[in-house]
């Protein structure tokens, strides 16, 4: 006869007391999402294997440079002779079978410190934006069936040993469509990774986040995309895979109780982390543009002064004679002295051609009664 399946009823996320759980603080604490992208990318980064080129690669010809006077470069030149490779240039960067520029070295600085703060500051961003429906839809999350978002399951979870108990929890709450997306996802690799150990891709699916472990990981972790994570070693990693914010976690409700002990209330300091406190919001609303254009803050503000700056032309002072002046007042005396000048030379080069005209025409009269006279002689003599 087969098995009873279990029946799962959601905790209900309230503000009261009693049946409903409070909403931890950390919950609605402020989004980072810039730092948030700044830490993951700096924690990825101290996971990386060191990786170097060989230390004498490309350097182990026999070579020599012929020194100067010999019309070619002073590049080492391989030795020998009787083949093509002789007298080839060896060694360099720009040489066949040359050593790479500045090779790589396994002293590179591969791990990245980051402030305790900064790691803390992102993990509660990524826990807040858990909390947020939009955003774990936005990063792709499998929700619709989920009744409410942050999603609680009871503690008894925890004891779960059996991968078919853990997938009948997943049903029960809405959450195993997430499961299917993963499972669906997984393709192979394109490229030489496949040879790597990273044959396959595939996307994230639920977080399941648990307060202890009675079996609770070996129910989940054979399930494709699922991820487990003890709620006092939450991960960033796995809170914001690839710096991107909305993971979909599964809450058990004792690791959901926990969450302010872990992280503070806002009031008061955590109890696990010494002295420190939740992040404050400078403002409660971060849409500025919002508050700017309300009417509150409209009718206390004064009217904008509205200055109509009109762009003067610039004028040639040599070909504009009020430009010039207002350069040089000397300008308007000089302008009419050349005016002067001109009219005095113009008028005296007027009385000039009148007097040539004059003296031309009194000598063509004299040219004129000479020629007559002589007319006349002729006439009568003829």
């Amino acid at each position: 006869m087969a098995a009873a399946r279990p029946q799962i009823s959601v905790q209900k996320v309230g503000d009261q007391g009693g049946a409903n759980l409070a909403v931890p603080r950390v919950l609605v604490s402020a989004i980072r999402s810039d730092i948030v992208s700044f830490v993951h990318s700096n924690m990825a980064k101290n996971s990386r294997q060191a990786y170097a080129v060989k230390d004498m690669a490309g350097m182990g010809h026999s070579a020599a440079s012929w020194g100067t006077g010999r019309a070619v470069s002073r590049i080492p030149r391989i030795s020998g002779s009787g083949s093509s490779r002789m007298a080839q240039g060896a060694f360099g960067n720009m040489c066949r079978k040359g050593r790479m520029f500045a090779p790589t070295k396994t002293w590179r600085k591969w791990h990245r410190k980051i402030n305790t703060n900064q790691k803390r500051y992102a993990t509660v961003s990524a826990l807040s934006a858990s909390a947020i429906p939009a955003l774990v839809q936005a990063r792709g999350h499998k929700i619709d069936e989920v009744p409410e978002v942050p999603l609680v399951v009871p503690s008894n979870v925890e004891q779960y040993t059996k991968t078919n108990k853990a997938v009948e929890v997943l049903k029960s709450c809405g959450a195993f469509q997430d499961v299917e997306k993963a499972s669906n996802s997984r393709k192979m690799r394109a490229g030489n990774g496949k040879m790597r150990d990273r044959r396959f891709t595939q996307r994230r699916g639920p977080l399941v986040v648990y307060n202890k472990d009675d079996g609770i990981v070996g129910a989940f972790r054979n399930l494709p995309g699922v991820e487990c994570c003890q709620v006092d070693r939450l991960n960033l990693l796995q809170l914001a895979p690839g710096g991107h914010l909305g993971r979909f976690i599964v809450w058990t409700e004792a690791a959901f109780k926990r969450l302010d002990e872990i992280w503070g209330t806002g009031r008061g300091a955590s109890s696990n982390k010494k002295g420190y406190k939740l992040p404050s919001n400078i403002v409660t609303n971060s849409d500025i543009t919002r508050v700017i254009n309300s009417d509150e803050v409209q009718s206390k503000v004064r009217a904008a002064v509205k200055t109509q700056h009109k762009a003067r032309q610039k004028k040639n002072p040599l070909k504009n004679l009020g430009a010039m002046v207002r350069l040089n007042p000397y300008a308007l005396s000089m302008r009419r002295s050349a005016l002067l000048a001109s009219e005095r030379a113009a008028n005296k080069r007027e009385a000039k051609v009148d007097t040539a005209r004059k003296k031309a025409a009194k000598e063509a009269a004299k040219a004129h009664s000479k020629q007559k006279n002589v007319n006349y002689r002729r006439i009568t003599r003829d």
